[in-house]
């Protein structure tokens, strides 16, 4: 296999999507809403649609507006309905997502008639392709959805920061959060504009479809290893990079044994980090399903070996 630079920028634009994505992540899973994060990723689609036929253009700052605009709108819609329609927030989640998702594919294919729009590619990404769209910095071309990607990364990095203690109490307990004069509402909605925006930087490198598993399964992997918050966001970033270099690997080199050329490298990506998923929950060194048998065996034989050695 020739490594080139193109894999290079392949790889680093995908391990970018994956730390922007854990970071939101990380506290979704924590508040057991990884649904919402699956909601909220269909349900900005009538938001990009809408950018676009307003303006024509695949401008990064509409599209972020929109985005976030129907990503608030999705949860406070689900809220709505969960409340005053009286049933359950999953029931209400379904409702509001896959209405907005049809809504936003409808109008993806009304907007392809006058801008440049593939469906596809909203929904499978193209990340192959990221690095022919550059912008020169000094005398380095970079792929410019690695610009926006970097940019959404250091503001997600830089809300986590500035209310880490706002989201760690919201996330574990909301009650306690309202009591001691923080608004746990406040920070539901901030993380689902966070959602929303990183959804959208995200579109372009794996698509809406692939982000979800950019968005949940790197924490969920990461809880299984640790139970402190700080190391909790430090692994699941570090499990979505692996996932990015593994995915691009494997997208190159595993179709080749089936007699294929390649394969998509974002849903390679999406194979990868559930087969990182797998090792962490048979081998990981606390809950690991495996590691608890070994554990179990050694205990049983160093009891039977003491009653043993006690009857002697």
């Amino acid at each position: 296999m020739n490594w080139t630079s193109f894999d290079t920028w392949i790889v680093v634009v995908g391990a970018l999507t994956a730390v922007t994505c854990a970071l939101p992540g990380s506290f979704l899973v924590l508040r057991k809403m990884s649904m919402m994060g699956d909601a909220i990723t269909h349900a900005v689609l009538p938001g990009l649609a809408l950018a676009f036929i307003f303006t024509g253009s695949r401008a990064s700052f509409p599209m972020f507006i929109g985005a976030a605009i129907t990503g608030v709108l999705t949860a406070v819609f689900t809220e709505w309905v969960s409340k005053f329609g009286r049933v359950d927030r999953g029931a209400a989640m379904g409702v509001v997502f896959t209405t907005f998702f049809a809504l936003g594919l409808i109008l993806i294919v009304q907007a392809a008639e006058h801008v440049e729009l593939d469906a596809g590619c909203v929904l499978y990404g193209a990340m192959e392709f990221t690095p022919l769209d550059t912008v020169a910095i000094a005398s380095l071309e970079v792929p410019r959805a690695a610009l926006v990607l970097a940019s959404v990364f250091m503001l997600n990095l830089g809300i986590v920061v500035a209310f880490f203690k706002e989201f760690r109490l919201s996330s574990f307990d909301s009650a306690l959060t309202d009591t001691l004069g923080f608004s746990s509402r406040l920070m539901h909605y901030l993380l689902m504009t966070m959602v929303a925006v990183t959804t959208v930087a995200a579109f372009e490198a794996v698509g809406s479809i692939i982000v979800i598993a950019m968005l949940i399964v790197p924490p969920a992997t990461a809880m299984l290893l640790t139970r402190r918050l700080i190391p909790l966001l430090v692994l699941a970033c570090l499990v979505g990079v692996l996932a990015a270099i593994l995915g691009h690997w494997g997208a190159l080199q595993i179709p080749r044994l089936f007699g294929y050329e390649s394969t998509n490298t974002s849903g390679m990506m999406a194979v990868a980090v559930g087969f990182l998923f797998l090792l962490a929950w048979l081998f990981a060194p606390q809950g690991g399903l495996l590691t608890k048998r070994i554990k179990t065996e050694v205990h049983e034989k160093k009891s039977e070996q003491e009653l043993l050695s006690g009857r002697q």
